[in-house]
């Protein structure tokens, strides 16, 4: 039975979409079963997986709705043991017909109980809000990854999504609970970035993924062309950050895997001796 993961920030741009396309990638390529639900009505993990939005038949939307049946709107993708139910602007709706529905908060989870069993990861998009549609995705999952920039107003989005998932914890999923925090567009020779690192550790030692995400031009071009990053440049420092990130990911749910490329250190790795010398340098 597949373990749900909503990634979720009330912030825009800190990489939502970017960590659901190119986790769910190599968790396929590393021999899980993944299925993508897209939860942004903006369908950027829709797109990023090489699907047409304006050639799609039926989407999320149906699903929730309840006009169709899970099944018959999940697509395959080109890529290895990964499959989508994609999103279009018809989710633009959803919020205001969502609110005259029985059971409101629930209609994504009980779509989803019908395939679980189909899967070994379900990894769910949201959108950067508090609506509806983004508390359907928090009462559907078991487990919530927070991708943030180390930014200083990003602390204050951290806090509030926390808050967040702890007001869905009591009303509509008593076994929500933080899957990671995710640093994203890491860059180690900044100051504030290494500050607001060391409080969120600080803050979350057990919850803070030991793999960030650095600046890669690859991870900004590979949506364009519709692919993970993993299947556009599998060496480029992206490709090697989001395995890095799903073998960890992999590990906190008790299961071992190896990554598919030969190295000699992990990019958190990497990192950390940055971080270290730049530290190094300053006590002199």
């Amino acid at each position: 039975m597949a373990d749900i993961i909503t990634v979720a920030n009330k912030k825009g741009g800190v990489g939502k979409s970017t960590t659901v396309v190119n986790v769910a990638a190599s968790m396929g390529v590393l021999g899980q079963r993944i299925l993508v639900v897209d939860m942004d009505p903006q369908g950027n993990a829709t797109s990023g997986l090489g699907i047409k939005k304006k050639k799609i038949e039926s989407s999320v939307y149906d699903v929730i709705i309840g006009t169709k049946r899970i099944q018959d709107c999940i697509i395959k993708t080109d890529f290895d043991d990964l499959s989508v139910l994609p999103s279009n602007n018809n989710l633009t709706g959803a919020d205001i017909e969502l609110i005259e529905m029985e059971n409101r908060a629930n209609r994504l989870k009980m779509q989803l109980l019908s395939v679980k069993d189909d899967y070994d990861f379900i990894i769910i998009d949201s959108p950067p809000s508090t609506s509806l549609i983004t508390v359907n995705t928090l009462a559907a999952c078991d487990t919530v990854l927070i991708p943030m920039q180390c930014e200083y107003y990003s602390l204050e989005g951290l806090s509030q999504v926390v808050d967040f998932i702890r007001s869905i914890k009591e009303r509509y999923n008593p076994n929500i609970d933080i899957e990671g925090i995710l640093f994203t567009m890491f860059d180690p020779r900044l100051n504030l970035t290494n500050q607001v690192a060391d409080e969120v550790r600080k803050h979350f030692p057990k919850k803070t993924f030991d793999t960030v995400i650095p600046k890669n031009v690859r991870l900004s071009e590979a949506p364009s062309y519709g692919m993970p990053v993993y299947y556009y440049d599998k060496a480029s420092k992206g490709s090697e950050a989001y395995e890095d990130l799903a073998i960890e990911i992999l590990a906190r749910h008790g299961i071992t895997a190896s990554p598919t490329r030969s190295k000699k250190e992990t990019i958190a790795e990497k990192v950390g001796k940055l971080v270290k010398g730049k530290k190094a340098m300053a006590e002199k």
